[in-house]
């Protein structure tokens, strides 16, 4: 594997000796070619320039997930950048705060969220600069921007970035409540991107889907991979993402050939999508990461489309896909157990310790750690949190915590058995639990405020907030879900809100959790 090239270079060459071939297709919105994002690219590298930014600098883009965002990614990684995507669904409160902690130099943003985001900015002594789309869609909205600003800017030129500058820094659920920002480099992505290269063998007839949102780790995959290959990335909407029938239309209407996504996602498509009215013929891939899949769903899935091969992949945003599993299908019958999450990729090594940081025996219980070219490199500005992350061996190499409590069922192959902290992964997202609580804290009326998650089959997690009031009167359940939308983002709203006149306390005086998840 080639490490030294930027994570753009891929894309570029494939640009410049298959201009004509179709790279991205937003359903309903158009297609753009290699040739024309390229050049797209381009003319934002340009004003990112003009605009001041340098290499090692951050662009936030905070679009809606289109050809334009597409062009944003790659505009931002040519111009020395890294980029900063926020869930535009998200609070815009939590974007700025985003955006400010990692001191991006401008932001890409769609005129719908700026009078919102420029309010949540005022008073900062050093906002960054606005570069408004007034729409998104085909890659337009950024074209009608780029053209309307007086005066062209000056050809920049790629910048040459190293293998260790910041690719992309992608913001997870924080313990404190503030979310914290994942700092992955270029070879840090480069190594992921070929090794998805090796074990999917990726081709320029391939079609990709790209369910997920583009601050989601699982986008990586769904951009840089195809676009490394002279294959297309076809842009779900989130909308078409969240409807079984209309995702399954997609599928056969787009012709995709790989497909990724959470299995909460392909969960719905098995039970709710009509998957035997449809031709899936083209489908070769079935990629699904980020929680557990239900084997119930999965066997009806496989008995529905049974030519793909299937593959569970695992990890977290800190190391993106770093173990992986091909289901053997059919899935039998009496299988009730979770398939593994499969044996370490191979540009990554992984043990698994005791509490004292000691390699457990085999099929004994331990924390996965990860080491390797396609780990992080660390929190941004978080020096403490980053060297808590990590457990250091004899020989001062790094190995990653992720938190994850495995065992070792057969040699070098991992079976996933729960989380080591508050941790939980929900609609294929990471949430910390403290994070939800710090929100609802912010409730004028909430005393204390608890949360627990509980295992649910259809669901996958279950998050219940136990709550005290200030007040005899204690907040409706419309009033706290309203509440909990201006702050949360939609996957960490609680499922349910229990209020009670005080919560369980341990002797210590701290929330007794254990009390609180017998009480469901």
């Amino acid at each position: 594997m080639n490490g030294t090239r930027p994570l753009h270079q891929s894309f570029v060459e494939t640009a410049a000796s298959r201009p004509e071939r179709l790279a991205v297709v937003e359903p309903g919105s158009g297609a753009i070619t290699y040739g024309d994002l390229d050049r797209l690219s381009d003319r934002l590298r340009d004003r990112l320039v003009a605009l001041g930014v340098r290499r090692g600098d951050r662009v936030g883009l905070y679009l809606r997930k289109s050809i334009d965002a597409v062009a944003a990614i790659y505009g931002a990684l040519k111009s020395g950048a890294a980029y900063v995507p926020v869930d535009p669904g998200a609070p815009p409160a939590r974007n700025a705060y985003i955006m400010q902690n990692c001191s991006v130099r401008v932001v890409v943003i769609e005129a719908a969220f700026e009078a919102a985001f420029r309010a949540e900015l005022s008073g900062e002594r050093a906002p960054p600069e606005l570069l408004v789309l007034s729409d998104v869609g085909g890659g337009c909205g950024l074209d009608r921007a780029l053209e309307r600003i007086a005066g062209s800017a000056e050809t920049a030129g790629t910048a040459a970035s190293a293998p260790g500058d910041l690719a992309y820094i992608l913001y997870t659920s924080g313990s404190t409540g503030k979310p914290k920002g994942v700092m992955l480099s270029h070879d840090n992505a480069v190594s992921f991107v070929d090794w998805c290269s090796e074990v999917f063998g990726p081709v320029a007839d391939d079609r990709f889907s790209s369910h997920a949102p583009f601050h989601f780790d699982l986008s990586i995959l769904d951009i840089h991979v195809p676009l490394k290959h002279g294959a297309a990335v076809v842009l779900i909407a989130e909308d078409t993402g969240k409807d079984p029938q209309r995702l399954a239309q997609l599928v056969a209407a787009e012709n995709i050939s790989v497909w990724y996504s959470a299995p909460s996602i392909l969960s719905l498509l098995a039970q709710y999508g009509n998957l035997s009215g449809h031709d899936h013929s083209r489908l070769r891939l079935v990629l699904f990461a980020g929680e557990v899949f239900p084997v119930k769903h999965l066997r009806t899935l496989c008995g529905l489309w049974p030519e793909p091969r299937y593959f569970n992949l695992y990890g977290p945003t800190e190391t993106n896909v770093c173990t992986f599993h091909e289901v053997p299908t059919p899935v039998p019958d009496e299988r009730t157990e979770p398939y593994p999450i499969g044996r370490v990729c191979s540009h990554l090594a992984g043990k698994v310790v005791d509490e004292t940081g000691r390699i457990v025996a085999p099929g004994e219980e331990g924390e996965l750690c990860i080491a390797g070219r396609g780990v992080m490199q660390g929190y941004w500005s978080l020096p403490e949190q980053t060297a808590r992350g990590f457990l250091l061996d004899r020989d001062g190499v790094p190995w990653y915590r992720t938190g994850d409590v495995v065992v070792e069922s057969m040699p070098g192959s991992y079976l996933y058995r729960g989380r080591r902290d508050r941790m939980v992964k929900r609609r294929g997202y990471r949430v910390e639990l403290g994070e939800i609580e710090a929100g609802l804290y912010q409730h004028p009326k909430v005393k204390e405020a608890a949360v627990v998650a509980h295992p649910d089959e259809e669901a996958g997690v279950r998050i219940t907030a136990f709550l005290s009031a200030i007040e005899v009167k204690r907040p409706s359940l419309i009033e706290m879900k309203r509440f909990c939308s201006e702050r949360l983002p939609l996957y960490m709203i609680p499922d349910r809100f229990s209020w009670h006149d005080a919560l369980p306390k341990t002797s210590t005086d701290k929330i007794d959790y254990q009390r609180l998840k017998e009480m469901g």
